[in-house]
This record gives C-alpha cells, sequence and structure tokens, in this order.
C-alpha cells in the first residue's frame, strides 16, 4: 500500500462487517489510525485484532453514545481527521405497507444517525480547518427498486444532507462527500437477496441472473472495491 493515510485519524461507523469492515481493513493498511465503531462487538473486536485498529461499540442512534465515543476519539488524538459513516439498516416495504416503527428505525439509523456523528465530529473538525467526511448512501437514492421505499428516502435524505455539509464547511477545509454504490456483496445485501427470493417464490440462480442483468458490468460490486474508491 502508499501509505497516504499514515498518520490520520480515521472513525469508521458500521464497521463490523460489509463495506465499513473493508473500509477499516483498507485505511490501516494506508497507515491510519482507524477507531472501528458498530454494534456487534465480537465481530469488532477480531477485526480490531486483525488490523490494529480500535474497537468500539457504539449505537449510532443514541446520541449521548455517539457523543461520547467522538469524545474519546477526540481525546485521545487531539483531532478526527476522517469520518466515515457506513452504518446502515434496510427493510423491504412499499408504499401503502409501510409500517411506521419500520420507516422511523430506518431514517433513525440511516439518515439522523449520521447526522449524529457529524454533528458529533465537525467541531473538532472546524477547530483543525481540515477534515474528510465520507457517507455511505446508495444508487437506491436516485432508482430505487420496488420494495425500498425506507431504504431509498432515508439515503436520499443522507444525499441532500451530505451537499449541505460540503456548502457549509468546505471554506473551512472540511470536505463532506458520498460512496452511492449499486448491489455489492455484504451480510446486509445477501439478506435482502434471501428476503427476496423468498417473497417472490424464486430460486437463487433466477434472482442471481435477474440482480445482474440490470448491472452495466453484469455482477455485483465487493467491499473491497467500495473500500478502495474510500
Amino acid at each position: 500500500m502508499s501509505a497516504r493515510l499514515d498518520g490520520q485519524v480515521a472513525l469508521v461507523t458500521g464497521a463490523a462487517s460489509g463495506m465499513g469492515a473493508a473500509i477499516v481493513r483498507r485505511f490501516c493498511a494506508e497507515g491510519a489510525r482507524v477507531h472501528a465503531a458498530g454494534l456487534q462487538p465480537a465481530l469488532l473486536r477480531a477485526l480490531a485484532q486483525d488490523t490494529g485498529a480500535s474497537a468500539w461499540p457504539c449505537d449510532i442512534a443514541d446520541d449521548r453514545a455517539v457523543r461520547a465515543l467522538l469524545e474519546a476519539v477526540v481525546g485521545a488524538h487531539g483531532r478526527v481527521d476522517i469520518l466515515v459513516n457506513a452504518a446502515g439498516i434496510i427493510h423491504e416495504d412499499d408504499g401503502a405497507t409501510i409500517d411506521d416503527a419500520v420507516w422511523q428505525k430506518t431514517l433513525d439509523v440511516n439518515l439522523s444517525g449520521t447526522m449524529r456523528v457529524c454533528r458529533a465530529a465537525l467541531p473538532a473538525m472546524q477547530r483543525q480547518r481540515a477534515g474528510v467526511i465520507l457517507n455511505i448512501a446508495s444508487v437506491a437514492a436516485f432508482n430505487a427498486s420496488a420494495g425500498m421505499a425506507s431504504y431509498a428516502a432515508s439515503k436520499a435524505g443522507l444525499i441532500a444532507f451530505t451537499r449541505t455539509l460540503a456548502n457549509r464547511y468546505g471554506a473551512e477545509g472540511i470536505r463532506a462527500n458520498c460512496l452511492a454504490p449499486g448491489w455489492v456483496r455484504t451480510p446486509m445485501s445477501e439478506t435482502e437477496m434471501r428476503a427476496a427470493r423468498a417473497a417472490r417464490g424464486i430460486g437463487v440462480e433466477e434472482a442471481s441472473a435477474a440482480l445482474t442483468d440490470r448491472i452495466a458490468l453484469r455482477r455485483v460490486g465487493t467491499a473491497e472495491e467500495m473500500a478502495a474508491c474510500a
């Protein structure tokens, strides 16, 4: 690796698996001091042992927990240079059948949760007049499939929120961007695929063919590719 992140302090949420874990691995390989936050302590500990990252169990739906996490990270280093918000959830639903609790939970994690982490990290970035915020959105924000009502709405809101950050804080040396992946092979996407197969009564091969036919490269992405983009 190039060590282009040598000495940079990075915080990655949703780090226990999938894209978050891949980003932790890539950032550590590039020389960053990485703090990996998520809801699965055992997976975080294993990732930390494997990469040298620090493991931080944290629920981003809990504002007090988020503030405590940022205080600890900034307190340990005096700064936070990179924030990656990869935490997210998905639940299949449609406009006519949305459950209020599912809608609220999806927004609370995917949109409000990301907002909480950004809000807690921004004062440190403002003091140092430098920083990078990378929020993981989704192509669903632009071209959502049926059955993704709550998820697509949360990711579209996340893109709009990120644009406000870029416009407000760019002059202070803080860059804010989104990644908007299509289908990426992660534990969350595999769970979604199983649910879709069950709902439609189709097999694995049929479901996979229908999915890849909609993708220009005729294959799904990998978490490592998203980490390279990050």
